[in-house]
C-alpha cells in the first residue's frame, strides 16, 4: 500500500514544486525513460538538486490546472464513473523516492484518472487507441507508486474536442521503469554527479537561460575539451559532406521533374511547385527609412560558438 504522508490540501505551487524536490514523479518519469521532448535529463537533475527552479509562471500550467475540474466532471458524465479528490502526495512503499500525485481517483476501482488539456495541433496523437509516450509513462508510475491495476486519462483537445482512454497496468514495463528512475536517483541526484547533457532543444534552450551572456573571460580548455573539440569539427566536416550530397541528389530529381508540379512513384509523391514568400528588406528599411527601422527592430543577446584552429608555436 502506497504511503499517503504529505497534504497538498494548503500547498501553493512553489511549496508544491519544493516537495517534488524529495522524489521522482510521475511527470519526471518520461524524462528519465527518454520520452520527453520538453526537458531533459540534465534540467531535471538541477531542478531535483534546487540548482535551477522551474519557471511557474506558465499560461499553458495555468489554463490546465482550471480546467482540471471541467474535464474532470466531463469524464464522470461520458463514462458514469464517479472520481474524487485525494490531496495526498503518496509514495512507493519500497522506492520511497517515487511519488506520486494524482488528479482524481475513481471510485469503486483501483483505478485513477489523469486530467489534460491539449491544443488542436496535438489532435494528431491522441487519434484510435494512442496515448502519447510521456502520459503512459507518468500512468505507469502512479500506477505503480498506488498499486492501482489501471488508469483512466481525459485530454481536453483545442477546446472542443474531449477524449477519454483506459491504460492497464503493465508490470513488466513498470520494473523498467523502476530500475531506470532508482539509478537516476541514486547515481545522480543522492550522488550529486549530473547526468550528461544532450542535444535536445530543451537542453541548449536551458543552457541559454542558464548563461545567456558571457564575461569576457579567457579560460584553457582540459583533454576532454579538447577531444569535444575534434568531434565537433570532424561531425561539421561529415555534415557538409552528407549535406553536399543531399543537394546532389534533390538537383537530380529536379531535373528530372522540369516543370511538372509533381511525380508519383509506387511508394512517394514528390511536389515541386512554386510559392510565393515575402521578405523584408531590412538593409534597404535601414538605409531609407532610419527612424522606423530603429522603432520596430529587436535587439536580442545571442551566444555563438565559434572553434578556430590555433596556430603551432
Amino acid at each position: 500500500m502506497a504511503l499517503a504522508n504529505v497534504s497538498t490540501l494548503e500547498m501553493d505551487r512553489t511549496q508544491w514544486l519544493r516537495e517534488r524536490q524529495k522524489g521522482i514523479g510521475g511527470s519526471d518519469a518520461s524524462i528519465i525513460l527518454g520520452f520527453n521532448k520538453w526537458k531533459s535529463p540534465f534540467q531535471l537533475y538541477l531542478e531535483k538538486t534546487g540548482e535551477h527552479v522551474e519557471e511557474i509562471d506558465n499560461e499553458f500550467i495555468y489554463w490546465g490546472n482550471k480546467l482540471e475540474d471541467v474535464v474532470a466532471k466531463e469524464f464522470e458524465v461520458r463514462t458514469g464513473k464517479k472520481v474524487r479528490k485525494r490531496n495526498q502526495m503518496f509514495r512507493h512503499p519500497e522506492y520511497t523516492f517515487m511519488f506520486a500525485n494524482i488528479d482524481r481517483d475513481v471510485v469503486g476501482e483501483k483505478a485513477l484518472l489523469e486530467c489534460k488539456t491539449t491544443n488542436a495541433f496535438n489532435r494528431e496523437a491522441w487519434e484510435g487507441d494512442e496515448v502519447p509516450a510521456a502520459y503512459l509513462c507518468q500512468l505507469q508510475h502512479y500506477m505503480a507508486v498506488l498499486g492501482y491495476e489501471k488508469a483512466y486519462i481525459a485530454v481536453l483537445i483545442g477546446g472542443n474536442h474531449f477524449v477519454w482512454k483506459e491504460v492497464e497496468r503493465d508490470d513488466e514495463f513498470i520494473d523498467i521503469m523502476i530500475r531506470h528512475e532508482k539509478a537516476f536517483w541514486e547515481n545522480h541526484i543522492l550522488a550529486e554527479v549530473p547526468p550528461p547533457i544532450d542535444g535536445s532543444p530543451s537542453a541548449t534552450e536551458l543552457l541559454n537561460k542558464l548563461y545567456p551572456t558571457d564575461n569576457g573571460e579567457v579560460i584553457m580548455l582540459d583533454q576532454q575539451s579538447e577531444t569535444l573539440v575534434e568531434a565537433i569539427e570532424l561531425l561539421k566536416a561529415d555534415k557538409k559532406q552528407l549535406e553536399e550530397q543531399l543537394k546532389a541528389y534533390e538537383n537530380q530529381l529536379k531535373m528530372t521533374l522540369e516543370e511538372a508540379s509533381e511525380g508519383h512513384s509506387h511508394r512517394f509523391k514528390v511536389t515541386y511547385k512554386a510559392q510565393i514568400r515575402n521578405t523584408v528588406d531590412s538593409k534597404r528599411l535601414k538605409a531609407e527609412m532610419p527612424d522606423v527601422y530603429e522603432k520596430f527592430v529587436k535587439p536580442s543577446t545571442v551566444r555563438v560558438l565559434n572553434i578556430k584552429q590555433m596556430e603551432a608555436n
